[in-house]
């Protein structure tokens, strides 16, 4: 059953406003240095387990960033681009990041609710008069702040099916009118691409102006994230960009990126190298206030609706996990006592994940073109160090560990 909103002035939002009015009040580069150089063996370690890794799972190529008070301590990369031409993947190399696109669009919509442009808890009908829902009355209350947490009422997934059928998001769009509800707008969480994605349209109808045009003015431009890019056209553009491989005949063959996903930018629209997607994660935790401040960062990170599906899993998140909720574009979770700013992203030939502890000021991004399941367990094993947790064996499968 969907879970039941949460109260958004709960125990774990509180939490999370602590560090952003720690970061505010930063004293002096020299605290930021020393306390980022502290956390440079930490890193080291990541950086040989990930050594480890690449050569026992033999997978195409992977980068990765982990960055402690506003300073990237370790960039890296590894492998090749493309497993038949050899080329070497860089730190500046361009990979799909999937849903990490999602974060992009709550922090592009909070910038435009503080200008007055948008506003978090109007109904999208005034911008948006030709969408509707099965229930037209439940159409007239869906919000910006339902669409970023997946709060439409709408089953999980809606027409993401037909998304990878090649049907155009336009089509897609106007069919969640015929779409069932599995609740009432706000009262369920259920992830969506197709639905989220009208936070696009909102942008162009107060706006004027294209939903990547707008993201690269006032991110990524601003943000020193020169390489990131939407789109397959973008992507298959840059100097240097990662071929998605996929498994067959027990080897990893490279195969053209597929459009489908890229024709919902905010979902899933945005390509960004390591040394990007770095300086994505030193805004995130309160670093760039000239772009991005205190209070917008405490507004995206502020839990909206529990998602208790997300600790069923297997390893770390069983092992970790006591909470999740997501916020607007961003996973909360409690991380063994600890707060965890997440998400994960996936489509066909690549993976993607980053996290960060606002209390730690320490933070992950990780990059693969594979499918491969193995570089899952950097993450976990970067923000157990990081909290100074027991160290524990994240990388090999439970069935294979000695006991």
């Amino acid at each position: 059953m969907p879970s039941k909103k949460d109260n958004p002035a709960s125990h774990l939002s509180r939490l999370l406003a602590l560090p952003l009015l720690a970061l505010a009040t930063l004293a002096g580069g020299g605290q930021d240095a020393a306390a980022a150089n502290a956390f440079d063996d930490e890193a080291r370690e990541i950086e040989a387990l990930a050594e480890q890794m690449m050569a026992r799972a033999r997978i195409p190529g992977m980068a990765m960033a982990i960055v402690a008070d506003g300073e990237v301590v370790s960039l890296k990369a590894w492998g090749v681009v493309d497993s038949k031409l050899r080329e070497p993947v860089t730190v500046d190399t361009s990979f799909r990041v999937a849903s990490l696109s999602k974060a992009f669009a709550g922090t592009l919509s909070a910038m435009l609710v503080r200008e007055g442009a948008m506003d978090w808890d109007s109904p999208i009908v005034n911008q948006l008069p030709t969408f509707t829902l099965r229930d037209g009355q439940a159409a007239q209350q869906i919000s910006v702040r339902q669409v970023l947490s997946h709060q439409v009422g709408l089953g999980y997934n809606t027409y993401d099916r037909d998304l990878e059928a090649n049907e155009p998001y336009p089509l897609l769009a106007a069919k969640l009118a015929e779409a069932p509800l599995t609740c009432s707008p706000g009262e369920c969480y259920a992830y969506q691409n197709i639905a989220f994605s009208l936070v696009g349209d909102m942008v162009f109808a107060v706006t004027g102006d294209f939903y990547a045009a707008q993201v690269e003015k006032r991110l990524f431009q601003p943000l020193g994230m020169y390489g990131a890019t939407f789109g397959r056209t973008g992507l298959e553009s840059s100097p240097s960009w990662a071929r998605p491989h996929v498994r067959s005949g027990g080897t990893w063959v490279p195969v053209r990126p597929k459009e489908t996903y890229y024709r919902i930018p905010p979902a899933a629209g945005v390509n960004a190298s390591a040394r990007d997607m770095a300086q994505w994660l030193i805004a995130q935790m309160g670093h760039r206030p000239d772009v991005l401040p205190p209070e917008l960062l405490e507004e995206i990170r502020t839990p909206q609706v529990e998602t208790p599906g997300e600790i069923r899993g297997s390893g770390w998140r069983r092992d970790r996990l006591r909470k999740a909720h997501y916020a607007l574009g961003w996973r909360i979770y409690d991380y063994a006592g600890h707060t965890m700013v997440y998400h994960a992203g996936a489509v066909q030939g690549y993976r993607a994940m980053t996290a960060f502890i606002p209390e730690r000021d320490v933070g992950v991004v990780i990059l693969w073109n594979s499918e491969s399941t193995m570089p899952y367990g950097l993450l976990p094993s970067t923000i157990d160090r990081a909290l100074g947790l027991p160290a524990h064996d994240w990388m090999t499968p439970p069935a294979r560990r000695r006991r």
